[in-house]
């Protein structure tokens, strides 16, 4: 039976995406699992939320800082490391260079002591953009190194070039030959020399890189330009946890002494920014009011004035602890921006939300050009977004419907699961190798909030 609210307008759409749904349920809830060619998410919409969730460390922050031990050559323990794709990817890639790790739970113990020059596995190395990050501190530690050039999602180029600059003007002989970066430091002494650089755009890669290879250079290095996301910071930490000399991070100009040597430390990752604003837009979705911990605040400063402008009131509760409280939902347009701007990596799961938000609303993405694939799937659930350019025009309707989509990447899975706690009947999502990427048991999450879903394995 249609709902009361919907429309004349909508009802033509409803019927066909019901039939949609029915043939969906025919095949997922009649054929066996063992029939299933690969992982599925089936979502049944409109249960509500409630109840508190625990998000997981940062994974952005961790493959950097995982990469960042190999800049000492003493033990080092991560406490709060999240359970994904990409950070045990990560793993296999610094043992295939000789690290030896033991992971108990969220710890992981990592002996660097013995790495050599082997180049880590191409088929590891193109299935992770941030594996390319163990070129500064190999380089730093080495002095010389060879690594693939890395792979990802699909979203849009994302280029080298600033990584390898940066490192070229602190004394690095860079070139790259058949999909492989070569790198080596000129002089005796096989130590990088500080360097002031300044960076076109402020990548958080290229930051990333060039401050842990200056943490072991010889004198001052400046990064002009910086990123200044909360996962700089991060890194910056741990690296001072080690004993690195690093001033200035979270602010566009970091400047780092060089010192001949790092130590030991055991150091805790940071809340994941991105996994607790998902968690924020999937309970506005579903107006409902749950909390979130451990999360820093002002990490998620913009994503809060954001869904304050569309409706739902952020309750921030302590130093660790927000709480979202519903409210009906309206149109407000977004511009994604390095930070402090509002993330590139949430503007999926906001337009998720602009989609059954009243009004019409502007999602503008600048940071990454094919960062857009997604507005396809919402629309099979009946989302009217029209793109042009970087520009999608998203008009809210009264309710999305339960369809059979597919994930593109990381953010674009989140937001197809965020859409389908909404949706009128049955989502079914497939391409989970994304989603495993990025959130860390997603599904038993939600579920512990009263989210009505099932991961279907073949």
């Amino acid at each position: 039976m249609l709902p009361i609210s919907i429309t004349q307008r909508y009802r033509k759409k409803y019927l066909v995406l019901q039939r949609e749904e029915t043939t969906i349920k025919a095949t997922y809830q009649t054929t066996p699992t063992t029939a299933i060619l690969e992982p599925v998410i089936e979502i049944y919409g409109r249960a509500p939320l409630s109840g508190e969730v625990r998000i997981s460390g940062a994974k952005n922050s961790a493959l950097a800082i995982m990469a960042g031990t190999l800049l000492c050559a003493d033990d080092c323990r991560l406490r709060n490391l999240p359970a994904l794709a990409d950070i045990d990817r990560m793993g296999q890639i610094l043992a295939a260079i000789g690290v030896k790790l033991k992971r108990e739970g969220d710890v992981l113990d990592i002996d660097a002591r013995n790495i050599g020059q082997s180049q880590a596995p191409y088929e590891l190395v193109s299935q992770l953009r941030a594996s390319f990050f163990v070129i500064g501190p190999l380089l730093a530690r080495l002095g010389t190194t060879q690594v693939p050039l890395p792979g990802g999602c699909a979203i849009g180029a994302r280029p080298v070039d600033l990584h390898v600059r940066g490192l070229q003007a602190m004394g690095a002989d860079v070139r790259i030959e058949h999909g492989v970066v070569h790198a080596n430091v000129k002089g005796r002494s096989q130590r990088l020399s500080g360097a002031r650089i300044y960076l076109d755009y402020p990548s958080v890669g290229a930051t990333e890189t060039i401050m842990m290879a200056a943490t072991l250079a010889e004198g001052e290095t400046i990064i002009e330009n910086a990123a200044q996301e909360p996962e700089i910071i991060d890194l910056a930490n741990f690296c001072r946890s080690m004993g690195a000399q690093i001033q200035g991070d979270g602010t566009n100009t970091i400047v780092i002494q060089g010192v001949e040597r790092l130590h030991t430390t055991d150091f805790p990752i940071i809340p994941d920014r991105i996994e607790a604003g998902t968690f924020l837009c999937a309970g506005a979705i579903t107006h409902s009011e749950i909390s979130l911990y451990p999360v820093v605040p002002d990490h998620l400063a913009s994503a809060i004035a954001k869904l304050r402008e569309i409706g739902p009131e952020v309750v921030i509760e302590g130093p660790d602890r927000v709480r979202l409280v519903p409210a009906e939902l309206r149109a407000t347009d977004i511009e994604t921006l390095p930070y402090p701007g509002f993330p590139t990596d949430m503007q999926a799961q906001f337009m998720a939300l602009l989609a059954v938000s009243e009004g019409n609303s502007l999602v503008t993405e600048t940071v990454f050009e094919n960062r857009l694939q997604h507005v396809a799937e919402l629309q099979r659930m009946g989302a009217n977004i029209k793109v042009k350019g970087n520009t999608a025009v998203v008009q809210g309707v009264p309710f999305l419907s339960g369809a059979p989509v597919m994930s593109t990447d990381l953010r674009a899975s989140a937001a197809l699961v965020i859409a389908g706690l909404a949706a009128e009947g049955t989502t079914v999502i497939q391409g989970l190798k994304h989603l495993d990427r990025g959130y860390e048991d997603i599904v038993s999450k939600l579920k512990g909030l009263g989210a009505n879903l099932r991961r279907i394995e073949p």
